[in-house]
């Protein structure tokens, strides 16, 4: 999910990313919207407020809502800055270090909220800022390293999207083309995730409250611990060729052959499989 970068990325690729941050960017937007009445996956409705403020000439809610659409802003500019900057030294770093940032904004919102919240208005307009920051710096990620394919934290262009794509499939010629038909896949599959997340949370907050950005953060860690589990792994396959190939035996090549078998007693088994089938 987060080892391949741009256009070396698979369809299967941009579908686990898509689905496990879409639900959690479900979860996200309707806690937030549960416990402070503020949308923050996205800021669409942001702009509007914006807006109605300055007509208003409403100044420090001027200030606060543009607080909160920049945080969102440069969520998305720290994670590409990140990944353009760490990409050619390590693109796991590089890749999940926004993730881990998004972790530390979810845990800082749900520790406090659980301990410390009085409910102020301050402290709500504070802890809004937070998890803007948090989803920007979600959906600048997924939109990075996937070209621009994987955006999860709202629905607005997904469902757009989507329209146009099953208005193509009507016709038989695009039924058949493989992109497209990968590409509503991948929409599909985020959309239903998005709003798997949104009813998870929604039954969970009355009994989860603030913990469920606990919740949430484990989901980020599967993500996470995902790619550290398959790079570890090829990893030790890796070691294991290098061992039989110049036959230096190893710590890692022995243990392999004690959990896998070596290819010498495979290739028995084989043999005698072989014959008992012909016989």
């Amino acid at each position: 999910m987060l080892r391949n970068y741009s256009n070396s990325r698979t369809l299967g690729d941009n579908i686990r990313l898509g689905t496990l941050t879409a639900f959690t960017a479900g979860t996200i937007n309707i806690a937030s919207l549960l416990i402070f009445l503020s949308f923050t996956s996205n800021v669409t409705g942001h702009y509007a407020i914006l807006a109605a403020e300055i007509s208003k000439a409403n100044w420090s809610q001027v200030a606060v809502v543009g607080l909160w659409i920049f945080l969102f802003f440069f969520g998305g500019f720290v994670s590409n800055f990140i990944v353009i900057n760490f990409n050619k030294k390590s693109k796991y770093f590089a890749h999940a270090m926004p993730l881990v940032l998004e972790i530390i904004c979810l845990l800082f919102v749900g520790i406090y909220g659980q301990f410390y919240y009085r409910k102020s208005l301050e402290e709500t307009q504070y802890l809004v800022a937070v998890m803007l920051f948090a989803t920007g710096l979600q959906n600048g990620l997924t939109a990075s390293i996937s070209n621009f394919s994987v955006k999860t934290t709202h629905l607005t262009g997904t469902t757009t999207d989507l329209g146009i794509l099953f208005s193509m499939f009507t016709q038989k010629k695009f039924r058949k083309n493989g992109e497209l038909v990968g590409r509503a896949k991948l929409l599909m599959s985020i959309m239903v995730a998005y709003v798997l997340g949104a009813v998870f949370s929604g039954l969970t907050y009355y009994y989860l409250e603030f913990r469920v950005f606990y919740v949430i953060s484990l989901c980020l860690l599967v993500v996470i611990g995902y790619d550290a589990y398959k790079i570890h792994l090829r990893h030790f396959n890796t070691q294991y060729r290098y061992s039989k190939i110049y036959k230096k035996p190893n710590l890692l090549a022995f243990l392999y052959d004690k959990i896998h078998g070596s290819s010498e007693i495979k290739q028995k088994n084989d043999k005698k499989r072989k014959l008992i089938f012909e016989e």
